[in-house]
Parts: structure tokens; C-alpha cells; sequence
């Protein structure tokens, strides 16, 4: 049976402090606090920056055994290179210690840039690029550069699968050549609901679904109501009906919204859940 798995984009955030996190909870704890309240989280931090295996494998030991942590991509990557001759960068990046979650590394998210148009030729060889397992991922690792010497992490503990979502932000990619090419891939396109920015788009190109919800009616700010909730619930049962995980992630963080909505809609998921198994 298909899973669903709703959470949050990020977690240290200075004005949850004493809203969502209760007071005087040490910031070192607040991922244990959101892990035990979330399936996931999406982790950002590596979006900015290469991180490093110990904080992985910190992040890993402070969640439950079933956790997963979808890992966002490096923007060196994404909006630097703009996916051009990215094979060492890639490997730097996995070489960072992504593979240090062990089975709780889940999707891998590449956001591309509002700037970067659809080119079938350089999304191709970005696509081909990216590794489908953990034991590929650990053999592309060893292929960091010199930045990397003497703290990468080029193993892995078992060889699992590793699966890609691509969240795009440009117009030109609302283009049935595009779908046809994540399926190709087998990359999930992101569902982004960007209070009409950019491009939603709603299309099963791989066997997972994933969402990002940064805000209905104004960016990173307005949080979902019961009718945005009933409409978010409707669309992720009709991924699980079609037998597809969906991974959630909240990121409409600025006014405390996230965590809270991310809690609602999971609760509405399991209510379903729960009533589709009795009926089993």
C-alpha cells in the first residue's frame, strides 16, 4: 500500500520558538521535537552549502528509526552551473555525507532557478547524471575534488534505491516534451504551489509524487485553511489510490503556518488511511 509522508522544509526557524517549539527548548532538540510530531523533513541546509558527514549523521540519531529526510540539492549545482558540466560538483555534493542517513535518506529535490529555461539537450545530461542507487551515489562520491579531501563520505551501508524530484520555475516548462523527459527519467516532477509565481504542475512522470506547499495565496506566508486542507487531502489520496508514495513539505515558514498546516494535513492522511484499511 502506498504511503504518505507530510512534513516541513527545514526546521530552525527563530519564530517558532516559543510558538511551535515549546519555550526553552534547547535548539539542538528541535529536530528531535519535529521528528517526533513528522514522518520527514526536508532538509535545506544543503541547498546552500556542502554540509559534512558527522552533521548527517547527527541529524540521522536524532530522529525515530522510520524517519526520512528528503535532501535538497546544492544550488552551485542548480543555479550557479545551471545544470551545465555539473558531473564533479554532483559528486561533491553526494560526497558531503548525504550518504551518511543510511535508510533514512529519502527523495533528493533539485530546485531549478525562475531564470533557468526548459533545454531538453542540458536537462537530459543532468538527468542521466544523477545516481538511482546508494552504491552508484557512493561510487560517483569518489569522484569529489580536492575541497573534499579527507571528509567524504564514498560508502554506503547497503545499496538502496535513490530516487529525484525536480521542482521547475519557469513557464517554458509546461511542455509535454519536458514531462515525457523526467518520465524517461523516471524524476518526479514537483507539485509547487507558489500562490500562482510559478508553475503548478500536476503530472505522475515517476512512481512517487512530491509536493511543496509555499503558500496559497501569498509566498512563504498564508497558510491553508480547511478548504486549501480538503484539496491538498483530495489530490494526495489520488496519488496513493494510483498506488504512488507522495512526500509533503510545507514551506510556508514566515508566520509559523508550516508546522501546524503540515500536522493538519497529516492528520486528515492517516484519518484516511486508517478508514481505507478497516475496509480491507
Amino acid at each position: 500500500m502506498a504511503i504518505a509522508r507530510v512534513g516541513i522544509s527545514g526546521w530552525t526557524y527563530p519564530p517558532w520558538r516559543g510558538v511551535f517549539y515549546p519555550p526553552g527548548l534547547p535548539q539542538k532538540r528541535e529536530l528531535a521535537y519535529a521528528a517526533e510530531r513528522l514522518a520527514t523533513v526536508e532538509l535545506n541546509g544543503s541547498f546552500y552549502s556542502l554540509q559534512r558527514p558527522e552533521s548527517y549523521r547527527s541529524w540521522a540519531a536524532a530522529t525515530p528509526d522510520d524517519f526520512v529526510f528528503a535532501v535538497k540539492g546544492g544550488r552551485f549545482i542548480t543555479h550557479m552551473k545551471r545544470l551545465a558540466d555539473v558531473r564533479v560538483p554532483l559528486a561533491n555534493f553526494v560526497a558531503s555525507g548525504v550518504l551518511a542517513l543510511g535508510h533514512r535518506l529519502g527523495p533528493v529535490l533539485w530546485q531549478l532557478p525562475p531564470t533557468l529555461a526548459f533545454d531538453a539537450g542540458l536537462l537530459h545530461d543532468f538527468l542521466r547524471l544523477l545516481p538511482r542507487s546508494t552504491g552508484a551515489a557512493a561510487a560517483l562520491a569518489r569522484e569529489h575534488d580536492a575541497r573534499l579531501e579527507g571528509r567524504a563520505e564514498t560508502t554506503t551501508d547497503a545499496d538502496r534505491p535513490l530516487c529525484h524530484a525536480l521542482e521547475v520555475r519557469h513557464e517554458s516548462f509546461r511542455d509535454p516534451a519536458f514531462l515525457a523527459l523526467a518520465e524517461r527519467h523516471g524524476v518526479a516532477v514537483v507539485v509547487a504551489d507558489t500562490a500562482g509565481r510559478w508553475p503548478l504542475i500536476d503530472e505522475a512522470t515517476a512512481g512517487f509524487a512530491y509536493a511543496r506547499l509555499h503558500g496559497e495565496t501569498e509566498l512563504y506566508t498564508s497558510g491553508y485553511d480547511d478548504e486549501a486542507l480538503d484539496r491538498w487531502e483530495a489530490r494526495v489520496g489520488r496519488w496513493l489510490t494510483d498506488g504512488r508514495d507522495a512526500f509533503v513539505y510545507f514551506d510556508n515558514d514566515v508566520k509559523v503556518r508550516a508546522p501546524f498546516d503540515a500536522l493538519a494535513l497529516a492528520g486528515r492522511l492517516a484519518r484516511v488511511v486508517g478508514s481505507r484499511e478497516e475496509e480491507l
